[in-house]
């Protein structure tokens, strides 16, 4: 990894790398076991406030199962509080709501709003539009609900982070184009949004930490089916850098690291919607690698979250 100029605190996390290649259904099964590995080296948040968690199921997309959901609370707070819906990431292909815990739970904790994660099904089980719909669906639920989840329906943000973030992107793009829910905030952590993999970074970063290019393409082929990748007939609720019209979205965040193969896509959709009036921020760490915010005590990563809080805090109205 010498030519690649990582943050030095960031080194020692290299150690994880063999999680994390994932070349083919066997590889997935071992890829999705280290996640677990993974998750529980992670020190766990201690929060200053009680938190309310709670499960729920709801109603799926039509002729689809139920989605799981899980609320999160500060029990402190009383009446309505903006809210986040939250999706996690992992490649479309890994991840749940134990990965959700460890982004909801310092945020709710910090800024006392609501937050809703979803558990949306994986690929390639559910290629493209399972995992988007279910998202759709949940989120619809919450809207809905909001009165009886202490939401107020003005504040109510979406965002993800990676798989997540393209996930985020397509159900914010389904939100307009289906009239709704309203969305006050979008905020894309380093997203997965193009399946036509050609950007410079993409086409070089080929051993990058954690996410490289055989990655997505085994992501991309996963979520949208052998085949499917690359050609003309991609949904951009599957893949929202095709979207032709970004106008009437709401204001955005989107983050890059700078040793990411989903940096270039990330940037051009900053510029897209900046293009379409939408107001949009865009956040670049240095030396960082996808998934490095994981590290919490490197100052990249703090830097990071501090970010994060308060673009969270002026996109809700806090």
């Amino acid at each position: 990894m010498s030519k690649y100029a990582i943050d030095p605190e960031l080194l020692p996390w290299l150690d994880m790398l063999p999680l994390f290649e994932v070349r083919d259904a066997t590889s997935l099964a071992e890829v999705r076991a280290g996640l677990d590995q993974m998750r529980d080296k992670v020190t766990p948040y201690e929060p200053t406030h009680p938190i309310d968690i709670r499960d729920e199921v709801v109603p799926g997309p039509a002729g689809a199962p139920d989605v799981a959901v899980r609320i999160y609370r500060r029990a402190d707070r009383e009446g309505p509080q903006p809210a986040l819906f939250y999706i996690h990431g992992g490649g479309f292909i890994m991840g749940g709501l134990e990965m959700a815990d460890l982004y909801a739970i310092p945020i709710v904790d910090k800024l006392g709003i609501v937050v809703v994660a979803v558990d949306y099904r994986l690929a390639p089980e559910t290629p493209f539009p399972g995992p988007v719909e279910d998202c759709y669906a949940a989120l619809l639920w919450t809207a809905a609900k909001a009165s009886e989840l202490g939401i107020d329906p003005a504040r109510l943000a979406i965002g993800g982070e990676s798989a997540g973030g393209g996930l985020t992107a397509g159900t914010t793009l389904l939100a307009r184009d289906r009239g709704g829910p309203a969305l006050c905030y979008q905020y894309l952590w380093i997203p997965e949004l193009d399946d036509r993999l050609a950007t410079e970074c993409m086409r070089e970063y080929v051993d990058t930490p954690m996410w490289n290019y055989p990655n997505a393409v085994f992501s991309w082929d996963s979520y949208l089916g052998e085949g499917k990748r690359g050609t003309e007939d991609v949904s951009p609720y599957a893949a929202p850098a095709r979207a032709a019209d970004l106008a009437g979205l709401p204001p955005t965040v989107v983050t890059v690291c700078q040793f990411d193969p989903l940096r270039d896509e990330g940037l051009e959709y900053a510029r897209r919607l900046s293009q379409a009036n939408v107001p949009t921020e865009l956040r670049g760490y240095a030396g960082s690698f996808h998934g490095s915010t994981l590290i919490g005590d490197a100052a990249v990563t703090q830097r990071a979250a501090a970010d994060q809080l308060a673009d969270l805090s002026r996109g809700l109205g806090i």
